[in-house]
């Protein structure tokens, strides 16, 4: 009984904020209206595609004056003689600092392709 008498106190005190500061855009409302009738929609989010760089990529950063150099092994990269699992462990023992590898070492989805495309031209030659 408390809590359908809850949830119409709430029910009240939205209807009289909306009266007085406005409703929603109508904008935001098609958007609420289209996900509420499609619930396939619902808690659908794409995760970023995984980076696949080959053997023998080298990614080079400068930080802080110094210039990096990675090398992407087929079991995780090579940074100054060492092995590491991930390019986000070599980004924190670089910075310090929790970084994404990725996003430290400049890989943007359109920079992939790019190193993607790269690869396959020194293969072919």
């Amino acid at each position: 009984m408390r809590l359908s008498r809850d949830l119409l106190i709430r029910g009240i005190s939205y209807k009289l904020q909306e009266k007085a500061c406005g409703g929603l855009s109508k904008a935001v409302a098609r958007k609420l209206e289209s996900l509420s009738a499609d619930p396939s929609l619902r808690n659908k989010s794409k995760p970023a595609p995984p980076i696949s760089l080959k053997p023998g990529v080298r990614l080079v950063r400068e930080w802080r004056g110094r210039t990096h150099l990675v090398l992407i092994c087929a079991d995780g990269v090579e940074w100054r003689g060492r092995r590491y699992t991930s390019l986000s462990a070599v980004a924190r023992e670089i910075t310090g600092a929790r970084w994404s590898g990725p996003r430290f070492f400049g890989l943007s989805k359109a920079e992939r392709r790019f190193v993607e495309r790269a690869e396959d031209r020194h293969a072919e030659a």
